[in-house]
This record gives C-alpha cells, sequence and structure tokens, in this order.
C-alpha cells in the first residue's frame, strides 16, 4: 500500500503548531510582556512569510483593493488570536488555555450556523456535546483547579477560540483563488499592523533586540505561523478535507504534552480521558455522516 504524504505532512504541520506554548511561557518566564513578545513574533512572521512568498515567486494575480482589505482584516482575527490565547497562557497552565482555545471547533459550527443558515445535524450536535462533556474532565474541573484560576485568564482562552473560529470561517470565504502563499502574507500584514496598534507604547521596548526575546518570539512565529502553513499547504490537498481536520487536531494532545515534558505541567489521567473525549467528537463530526450514508446506501434495495 503506498503511503499517502500528505497525512505526514499534516501530521507535522499540527505537530510544530503544539511546540507553541513552550516558547510564548518560556518568553513570560524571562518577564516579557505579552505584547512585546506579540510584536517580534509578528514582525519575524511578517519577513518570513513575505520571504517565502517572493522566493516562491507566487502570483498576485486576482488581487484588487477591496479583497486586499478583505484578506487583512482576516488576518486581524489571526492577531487577536495570538493576543487572546498568549494572554490566557499568563495566567492559566498552558495546556488549560489549549483547551479552552480548541473550543473554536464547536464556535465555528455555531457562526456556520448563524451566517450560513447551515443548520448542524444531529450528529453535529451530539459532536458539540461530547466536545463539551470532554472539555469538562481535560479542564480539571474535577481537581478543583479551575475554580481558583484567575477569570481574566479564563475569558481570554474562550475569547481565542471565538477568534480562531472567525478566523477559520473568513479565511475559507475571502479570496480563495487568491494564491495561497500571497493571501497568508497579506494576512499576517493585518496581524501585524493590529498588533503594532494595540502594543505601540510598548515598541520602543523592543529595542534593542535581546537575546532572549528574540529567541522566545521566533520560536512561536516559527511553529505557529510559518512551518504549520507550509506543510498544511504541501499535505491538504493530497487528502479529504475531513481526514485532514481530524489530522490538525493532533495539535492538541501534542500541545498538552509538549507543556507536560517541558513545562512541567501535571496533566491527571482523567484530563487525558477528556481530551481523548475530544478528539473522539471531532472525528465522529468529521466521518460520521459519511459513515451514515454508506450505512444507509448499503441497506438500499437494489433495483435490477
Amino acid at each position: 500500500m503506498k503511503f499517502n504524504k500528505g497525512i505526514l505532512f499534516i501530521l507535522l504541520g499540527a505537530s510544530f503548531f503544539g511546540f507553541t506554548p513552550i516558547f510564548a511561557k518560556i518568553g513570560f518566564s524571562h518577564g516579557y510582556t505579552l505584547g512585546q513578545i506579540n510584536i517580534v513574533q509578528m514582525m519575524v512572521s511578517f519577513v518570513l512569510l513575505w520571504g517565502f512568498t517572493l522566493i516562491k515567486r507566487a502570483s498576485f494575480k486576482g488581487l484588487h483593493v477591496k479583497n486586499i482589505l478583505q484578506i487583512m482584516a482576516t488576518g486581524c482575527l489571526i492577531g487577536l488570536t495570538s493576543i487572546f490565547y498568549y494572554g490566557s497562557m499568563q495566567y492559566l497552565p498552558a495546556s488549560l488555555a489549549i483547551i479552552l482555545m480548541f473550543q473554536f471547533v464547536w464556535v465555528g459550527i455555531i457562526l456556520e450556523w448563524i451566517f450560513m443558515k447551515m443548520k448542524p445535524a444531529r450528529i453535529t450536535v451530539l459532536s458539540i456535546v461530547l466536545i463539551l462533556f470532554g472539555v469538562f474532565f481535560a479542564s480539571n474541573v474535577i481537581g478543583g483547579e479551575i475554580q481558583s484560576l484567575p477569570i481574566k485568564g479564563l475569558i481570554l482562552g474562550i475569547l481565542s477560540a471565538f477568534t480562531y473560529a472567525g478566523f477559520i470561517f473568513c479565511s475559507g470565504k475571502v479570496a480563495v483563488k487568491v494564491d495561497a502563499w500571497t493571501r497568508s502574507s497579506i494576512m499576517v500584514t493585518g496581524s501585524a499592523i493590529l498588533v503594532l496598534i494595540l502594543f505601540m507604547g510598548e515598541i520602543p521596548s523592543v529595542l534593542p533586540l535581546e537575546r532572549d526575546l528574540f529567541a522566545s518570539a521566533a520560536g512561536v512565529s516559527l511553529f505557529g505561523a510559518v512551518l504549520p502553513p507550509l506543510f498544511y499547504a504541501a499535505g491538504a490537498p493530497l487528502v479529504s478535507g475531513g481526514v485532514a481536520n481530524i489530522l490538525t487536531s493532533v495539535e492538541l494532545p501534542i500541545a498538552i504534552l509538549s507543556a507536560s515534558l517541558f513545562l512541567s505541567e501535571s496533566v491527571a489521567l482523567y484530563q487525558w480521558f477528556g481530551i481523548g473525549i475530544i478528539l473522539g467528537a471531532i472525528a465522529l463530526n468529521e466521518l460520521g455522516p459519511n459513515w451514515i450514508r454508506k450505512r444507509r446506501q448499503n441497506r438500499a434495495p437494489s433495483r435490477e
């Protein structure tokens, strides 16, 4: 049987993304602020993505003022996600911040229902219920840890789920015929502008650029904004959309495992049980409808 390289590429891309919390936490441990880390990581992402785009001589066909602004606005959502996601890590264990951000799965379904009038199927509703059930265990409610954590961190984590879901929703509908690398570079331009405006007062504090700040921010950029899109772009055309979504969900256990190994965060057995339920619910939502459809076709009487 021939191995599908697309599966490997997507797994690698998702795995890389799972290591971003390590670099964010390292940056905070050195005393750097959320603004400083975001400013430097956006600048690194801007340089790297535009560098790849120009080296590859990506096409600029189909661009005009209106969709450039739309692409930049979509990029602002990923900029907000970065602010909320890493902001939550200032107050919460990285493993919990990751679980909260991962609620983008059901938030995205709600957005499709509200804006595209796509009412979720029963199996999708079941998946949402299972995800929330999994969150109950994964977030350590049973251990009582979540009750003692700052509400600000929990709010930032949930906000990151909404902005990330909004990014995915918009990115699938804005200028989809424009070259993927060109779109990504314009998006990071929007993100960078937003971050520079929001943290304008902290721009002088990143200069002269310190080695530890650059290392942590560059790690966030490389593993979060550069390598995953590279591997996703290479692997996505080789597998189905449902399989791709399931494969990308591997970033959840990878991120929590890396937080456990490198940041010494304890993850109880029942939390892993909750994570397993979340991953199973995602697989059910992606594969369930096709499985039901095939089962009905097999049951249908054949016509002579």
